[in-house]
C-alpha cells in the first residue's frame, strides 16, 4: 500500500486548506483511513479517521479529535482511493506535518482506537501546514 499526501502549504489564521491522500497497491483489507499530526519533537497525534464503510454505530462513521471537531472534516472519494481533510478556521497550533494512514480496525474498535499510532500500519510521507 502506498500513500501520497498533497495539499499543504501555507495559510492564514482563520483560512482554509484541503489535504488529500491518494491510496495505491493492495488497498483491498483497508477498512479505515486516519489523519495524523506531528509537532517539532513530539509524538505524532490522532486528528481524524473515517470508517470506509460509511456510518456505522448509530450514524458516526468519522472520529476527530477535541481539537480540531468543528473546524476539520474527513470524508472519502472509494472510486479515486482518496481521503481528504477539509481544514477551516486554521490556527496557528494547527502548524504542523500532517500524515495520513492505513488502518484496519474493526467498527468495533474504531470509536475507542482510531487515534492510536500502533493501529495503522501503512503511512505517508507527509505533507507540512504553516498557519501564520
Amino acid at each position: 500500500v502506498q500513500l501520497v499526501e498533497s495539499g499543504g502549504g501555507s495559510a492564514q489564521i482563520g483560512g482554509s486548506l484541503l489535504l488529500s491522500c491518494a491510496a495505491s497497491g493492495n488497498t483491498y483489507s483497508t477498512n479505515c483511513m486516519g489523519w495524523f499530526r506531528q509537532f517539532p519533537g513530539k509524538e505524532r497525534e490522532g486528528v481524524a479517521a473515517i470508517f470506509l464503510g460509511g456510518p456505522f454505530l448509530g450514524g458516526r462513521g468519522s472520529f476527530y479529535s477535541y481539537s480540531v471537531k468543528g473546524r476539520f472534516t474527513m470524508s472519502q472519494d472509494t472510486g479515486k482511493n482518496t481521503v481528504y481533510l477539509q481544514m477551516d478556521s486554521l490556527k496557528p497550533e494547527d502548524s504542523a506535518r500532517y500524515y495520513c494512514a492505513r488502518g484496519r480496525l474493526p467498527p468495533s474498535r474504531l470509536a475507542i482506537d482510531w487515534d492510536r499510532v500502533g493501529e495503522y500500519d501503512y503511512w505517508g510521507q507527509g505533507t507540512q501546514v504553516t498557519v501564520s
